[in-house]
């Protein structure tokens, strides 16, 4: 269960990381925020990335092995990716639509993927 909880925090974490760090490229699709300058666009980032590391924190502290779950820090880290990656792949293709999945995404992250792998392999 912790695996499973691990992995849904860092779904959500890394879905306000990809807003926070991303989102304010689409901000000409938003009228009220033309306006808003490099300064508020950090504010407003920060804002986000806040939300991110509600989830992050936690989801690393629950699925680090010395605090009783089931992962080492490698893993941690390569899970981070692989879900980062993702979540920003989903987004980019979904919701900001500015990129199609092509063949060498695929390709990129089914190597990605051969790194979990490799990584969780006693």
């Amino acid at each position: 269960m912790k695996s499973l909880t691990t992995i849904l925090l860092l779904v959500v974490s890394n879905l306000f990381m990809t807003f926070a760090w991303y989102g304010h490229l689409q901000f000409k699709k938003i009228s009220w925020l033309h306006g808003l300058g490099l300064v508020g666009v950090i504010f407003l980032s920060w804002g986000l990335a806040f939300f991110e590391y509600l989830f992050q924190v936690p989801a690393n502290r629950l699925g680090f092995e010395e605090n009783g779950g089931p992962f080492n820090l490698f893993q941690l880290k390569v899970i981070q990716e692989a879900v980062s990656l993702t979540v920003f792949t989903l987004c980019a293709v979904f919701v900001f639509k500015t990129d199609k999945l092509a063949w060498n995404h695929l390709v990129g992250f089914a190597l990605l993927m051969a790194a979990v792998y490799f990584i969780f392999k006693k």
